[in-house]
């Protein structure tokens, strides 16, 4: 069976981390020698790669085509306009797609099937490509597409639309397609297939020793974030715990634009010298922050299937996260950790305080983790994906 991945959400060698776990569950797909796959990953254009430009200029960056874990993956260039770029961005992208898609064609690449990820732009613009090309497409939702986007009355009839016209819809996890089933999707075509965690890149290392590594102190306390720095995550919420939390350092791994706003917060709570910002972290260097932490802390107000959550505890590194949508299908046990009974400061503390008096073996906890590989996932995708084909056939 050959596969083309269509999605914006693809790391390339300037945003390595850049939906990474869209990545792993392609090439989780490709060990079973099933499957053949090409990426196609389309980026906005920009014209200048000047870094006054911050991550706009990385997508001039990024190359045309670039090999990654011996995957093929092409980025070409759609035009996304100001102010009206959320309308019209499905329609740019699936043109700015439609030469290089056809001329893989023409080389020998005749795919079977389209696997599109996030529903929009990406499932709408996939949606306009299955009917050009005339091959079926399936669309996975990763969070945001459903609980955010679909509040604009446009992208939401367009993502519908795409639904509609999808062999199979995809979630992440159930909370996700219960969504789109409220907002109108075929129940017939909803499917879960959760994402699994990588057991062999996510590890646990003696806490000592991580600590020693990273040069923080080994006999500290470090409560861990991991994720991108903007107002959803919640950083905020971590930083004001700390004043509750004297002898807690925050460990804070991710780049964004809150930063210097969070780090004014900290100096208005006095919190400075307890608050260590460790930038963009890659992901075969996380296993040293995760083992290094006493717990890992998620703060979001939305989130699809956080990966994070999972990481941790495949290093045997327990959680504390909101109870949003995925979340509650990961933080199932005593040794995962615990969801917090609102999303404040207050909560965090209780969590923390709780877990510090009940810690969790980290044997139990990377048992947990264990209940969640691949392999279930995999398979699943591999049922559906026949049956799509086969059903074209």
């Amino acid at each position: 069976m050959r596969i083309l991945l269509f999605s914006t959400l693809y790391p390339s060698s300037v945003r390595p981390i850049h939906g990474i776990f869209v990545e792993t569950r392609l090439r989780e797909l490709l060990k079973t020698g099933e499957v053949q796959a090409k990426v196609v990953a389309p980026v906005p254009w920009f014209p200048s790669t000047a870094s006054r430009f911050g991550s706009y200029a990385k997508f001039a960056a990024t190359p045309r085509m670039e090999q990654r874990n011996g995957v093929e993956v092409h980025h070409p260039r759609y035009l996304l306009l100001p102010k009206i770029g959320m309308t019209m961005a499905p329609y740019a992208m699936a043109l700015g797609a439609l030469s290089t898609i056809r001329r893989l064609q023409h080389e020998g690449f005749d795919f079977d099937l389209i696997d599109a990820h996030y529903y929009y732009p990406d499932g709408v613009a996939a949606s306009l490509l299955s009917k050009w090309l005339g091959k079926p497409f399936v669309v996975t939702a990763r969070g945001s597409d459903l609980n955010l986007i679909s509040q604009y009355a446009i992208p939401r009839r367009l993502i519908l639309q795409a639904a509609d016209h999808a062999a199979a819809s995809i979630g992440v996890c159930q909370a996700l397609m219960t969504k789109l089933a409220e907002l109108g999707g075929n129940q017939a075509k909803l499917n879960v297939l959760r994402n699994g965690v990588d057991l062999e890149r996510f590890v646990p290392v003696d806490r000592r020793e991580a600590r020693c590594r990273l040069g923080l102190a080994p006999d500290g306390r470090y409560l861990l974030m991991v994720g991108n720095l903007v107002e959803l995550k919640g950083h905020r919420i971590a930083i004001e715990a700390l004043a509750q939390l004297p002898d807690v350092t925050l460990l804070v791994v991710g780049a964004g634009a809150e930063q210097a706003g969070l780090k004014a917060l900290a100096q208005q709570l006095g919190v400075t010298d307890r608050v260590h910002w460790a930038g963009v972290v890659p992901q075969s260097e996380l296993k040293w922050w995760y083992s290094a932490a006493d717990v890992m802390a998620l703060c979001s107000s939305r989130e699809g299937w956080p990966n994070v959550l999972l990481e941790a505890m495949a290093c045997g590194t327990p959680v504390v996260s909101t109870n949003v949508s995925g979340t509650p299908d990961i933080v199932t046990a005593p040794a995962a950790g615990l969801l917090m009974e609102r999303r404040d400061a207050a909560a965090l503390v209780a969590a923390w305080l709780h877990l510090q008096a009940s810690q969790p073996s980290r044997d139990a906890t990377r048992s947990h983790a264990e209940a969640f590989s691949w392999e279930a996932t995999t398979q699943g995708q591999l049922r559906l994906f026949r049956r799509v084909v086969d059903a074209r056939t």
